[in-house]
């Protein structure tokens, strides 16, 4: 392995001292290091790269919020990424600091697995021309600035239509983005490698309007129905924001990048689960010894 790239999240100290200390450590191994913070503003702009794009890894430290941000500046490239959590629950970024020197010496042996994760992809309609469009890994979310006000939604799934939701707002996740927002929502967690999206709605006026899973193969389109200009706001991956006007069409489809994360061989996603969710209790052995 010759290059390495890492970012480290905006203004956190810990994060700063653990990149220059990864620095110091990979050089001493002849491994050529490109160290960036990761900026505080995210704008809907075209995304620039923040490293040398021909690098063969990258390390992220922060929380699954500095990674997100990573991915869509730097994992579109495909670069494996090696996600180090320093507070939150982290389900992208799932290794702590006390596995982190393991886990820097598997990556440069190149002994970690690589899991490849969809992303989708949010584009804007509006009066027939493109206006938006963007890839993230979490999620799509439509809803209205002002707190506790109903919008109508009409969703049509393949051209065909799906129902109108009357609903505080409208989730479109990939399976990566399951356990964030689409979670607290009340919709599925869904096994990250699935090739599927799930159509969740926030608390929606019609108590049977359930959460629905669709093949990625599938174009989710969304037609806006509220009249205010700018009460509307398209956010992905809730740190990029786009403000929708009336009979704007979201589309909504598999995105043609792909975001690479390394993962030991021996962690199952399952294990993930029960620690981040904190799924206690004992085994059907261990309750029947």
């Amino acid at each position: 392995m010759k290059s390495v790239g890492i970012i480290y999240k905006y203004r956190h100290e810990t994060a700063k001292k653990t990149a220059y200390e990864i620095k110091k450590w990979l050089e001493q191994r002849g491994i050529k290091v490109f160290l960036k913070e990761m900026p505080q503003n995210n704008s809907h702009e075209k995304e620039e790269p923040l490293l040398p794009t021909d690098i063969e890894r990258l390390i992220v430290l922060g929380g699954d919020g500095t990674l997100l941000g990573a991915a869509r500046k730097m994992g579109i490239y495909g670069i494996p990424i090696l996600g180090v959590n320093l507070g939150g629950l982290g389900f992208l970024t799932e290794t702590s600091l006390n596995e982190l020197p393991e886990m820097l010496r598997l990556m440069i042996e190149n002994k970690l697995d690589i899991q490849e994760r969809t992303m989708l992809k949010a584009l804007v309609k509006r009066e027939g021309k493109e206006v938006f469009s963007f890839s993230v890994l979490n999620d799509a979310v439509i809803n209205k600035r002002t707190l506790a006000r109903i919008i109508d939604l009409e969703v049509y799934i393949n051209k065909e239509f799906l129902t109108i939701y009357r609903a505080d707002g409208l989730i479109v996740s990939t399976p990566t983005g399951s356990t964030a927002y689409n979670l607290s929502a009340g919709g599925p967690i869904v096994y990250p490698t699935v090739g599927a999206f799930i159509i969740t709605p926030i608390c929606p006026f019609t108590l049977s309007n359930r959460p629905i899973i669709v093949p990625d193969s599938s174009t989710i389109e969304v037609k806006i129905r509220e009249k205010n200009d700018n009460s509307v706001v398209l956010t992905l991956d809730g740190q990029v924001g786009f403000d929708l006007r009336y009979d704007d069409r979201v589309i909504l489809s598999e995105s043609p990048y792909v975001i690479r994360l390394l993962k030991p061989s021996e962690r199952s996603y399952f294990h993930i689960l029960r620690t981040k969710l904190k799924w206690g209790g004992i085994t059907y052995n261990e309750s029947s010894a």
